[in-house]
């Protein structure tokens, strides 16, 4: 996919964040656009953030299955193709894996894994038919990495980074005309922090701060970076001075990268 102008791009999580940035980003390159959220307000005012293109709001919980499939058929219906699908949305959890809950667990990996797993396949087929696909997964350098603490958004995050990168492959073996991208942000300055659910044993306003000190990347720039990353075709789109180095640091060490994160998280998050 070289060119954007008039591809029909799905976005999910376009209320805030990476999504909306995302969505004006792509607006800007002549994109018609379907962008997705729970949160209807949000997607009223992403809307307007994209200047006049073509968009079209759809109300949509990823972690419904049933409701991706039909919004799949939906998006198809309105625009008559599908050639692009970002499957952004996400949340996040801190908590030890002794304290989190299994509703927790549930909600993280119920919107983080399966609503990009139900919306890569949903979207399958339509993007094979458009002759021109591409399906990019958001996932996060706690894709890469291990993290305290993080138990269940680093097994969301590896799962989707494991999937795409399967796919990927089968799209290639099998001659598909559909390319495929995995997403590994590092901190973006995005609300998720704020929306993210605590374990009962933290301080959920000491962990918002924290996460503000380090988050490096703004979403507009993030969009920037993945939407040049799709026109290249990459297979991994790293996003921040962050992402670079944790994975630099990964490839370096492998596994003996874990010291390094018990130091940093004995310093910040037991504290």
């Amino acid at each position: 996919m070289k060119d954007l102008n008039n591809k029909v791009a799905v976005v999910t999580g376009a209320g805030s964040g990476i999504g909306r940035a995302l969505a004006s980003v792509l607006a800007a390159r002549g994109c018609r656009l379907a962008i997705s959220d729970v949160n209807e307000a949000g997607l009223a005012e992403t809307v307007a953030a994209c200047g006049g293109a073509e968009v079209r709001s759809y109300v949509l919980d990823v972690s419904d299955r049933d409701a991706i499939y039909a919004h799949a058929e939906q998006v198809r219906a309105d625009f008559g193709q599908v050639n692009l699908v970002i499957n952004n949305a996400g949340v996040a959890l801190s908590a030890t894996v002794r304290e989190m809950t299994d509703d927790d667990f549930k909600w993280v990996m119920d919107i983080d894994f399966w609503g990009v797993a139900h919306g890569t396949r949903a979207f399958l087929p339509h993007l094979i038919a458009s002759g021109d696909g591409h399906v990019v997964n958001i996932s996060s350098v706690f894709g890469l990495i291990g993290v305290p603490k993080q138990s269940a958004y680093n097994a969301a995050k590896f799962a989707v980074r494991g999937f795409t990168e399967s796919l990927r492959q089968e799209m290639k073996l099998e001659n598909q005309p559909v390319q495929v991208s995995c997403v590994h942000p590092g901190g973006i300055r995005t609300n998720i922090a704020n929306s993210a659910r605590m374990g009962k044993s933290e301080n959920g306003e000491a962990q918002r701060k924290g996460f503000d000190k380090i988050a490096m990347t703004t979403p507009n720039k993030a969009a920037e970076i993945i939407v040049r990353g799709i026109l290249k075709n990459e297979s991994r789109i790293l996003v921040g001075p962050d992402a670079w180095g944790i994975d630099a640091i990964n490839r370096l060490l492998g596994s003996a990268y874990q010291p390094l994160v018990e130091r940093f998280s004995r310093k910040n998050l037991y504290v």
